[in-house]
C-alpha cells in the first residue's frame, strides 16, 4: 500500500469540504487529526480521506463516522 499524504488543498479537493469545514469536523470528531510534516506543514493520509468519503457516501451516521475516526487514528499509532 502506498502511504500518500494529502496536503490541505488536495484534502479539500478529495473531500469537497472547505478548510474551515475540515477543521470543524476534526473538532467534532468526524475527521481524523492532521499529521505534522514539519513546523508549519500538515496533511492527512490519503487512505483515511478515502475511508471517510466512502463512509459518507454509504450514508453512515455521525456516530458511525466517529467510531471510524477512532479506528483510523488507533491504526496510525499501531503502525508506528
Amino acid at each position: 500500500m502506498t502511504h500518500t499524504i494529502l496536503r490541505l488543498p488536495a484534502a479539500k479537493f478529495e473531500s469537497g469540504y472547505s478548510r474551515s469545514t475540515i477543521y470543524l469536523r476534526i473538532s467534532q470528531g468526524l475527521w481524523t487529526k492532521q499529521v505534522s510534516l514539519g513546523p508549519r506543514c500538515v496533511g492527512w493520509p490519503a487512505h483515511e480521506v478515502a475511508a471517510l468519503n466512502a463512509a459518507r457516501i454509504a450514508g453512515r451516521s455521525d456516530e458511525e463516522i466517529r467510531a471510524l475516526v477512532l479506528k483510523l487514528e488507533a491504526a496510525r499509532k499501531a503502525a508506528a
